[in-house]
């Protein structure tokens, strides 16, 4: 390292730092190495957002898998999975459509963050009523109990919390 006397903080200074015995090999390994940990904290920042939406309704787009069982849906930053399990018997996921899914789990894995969302959760429709009815979404009207039978019936049990308002 040389002293420059006419420097300030802020200043660019390229200084080479390339060792003596560094090969082709090397910098092709320290090349994998800072991309791997760009990749490590693109990740983290990814698990960061979705890992506060477990519970919440999201809105994604039905993309093509290789697995004709499960659905994968774009979130945008991320494309979320929807397991055989979570999927609603008889309803076709045709690849392109808007579809509105609750989140189940969000989790690490070696390839990246996972979200794993579901179309039979009873806090789907729970999700939806607060969308669609005010007085729910207010707090006015609270939803006690919801049970169902993803595809055929669902039942819920409601009650008002303001006097005078009926839940129905």
């Amino acid at each position: 390292k040389e002293f420059q006397p006419n420097t300030y903080i802020g200043d660019v200074i390229n200084i080479e730092v390339t060792p003596q015995n560094a090969g082709r090999i090397a910098a092709q390994t320290a090349k994998q190495v800072i991309l791997q940990r760009l990749r490590e904290a693109e990740d983290d920042v990814t698990f960061g957002e979705f890992v506060g939406t477990e519970g919440d309704l999201v809105s994604g787009i039905v993309q093509q898998g290789n697995d004709r069982r499960m659905v994968f849906v774009d979130l945008g930053r991320i494309e979320a999975v929807l397991p055989p399990q979570e999927q609603v018997p008889g309803e076709k996921y045709a690849h392109g459509t808007r579809l509105k899914c609750h989140v189940v789990q969000v989790s690490k894995t070696p390839k990246g963050p996972r979200v794993t969302v579901s179309r039979t959760h009873p806090g789907l429709v729970k999700s939806l009523f607060a969308l669609e009815v005010p007085e729910i979404a207010d707090g006015s009207v609270e939803i006690a109990a919801i049970a169902r039978e993803a595809g055929h019936r669902t039942k819920i049990a409601v009650y008002s919390t303001v006097p005078g308002l009926n839940a129905k």
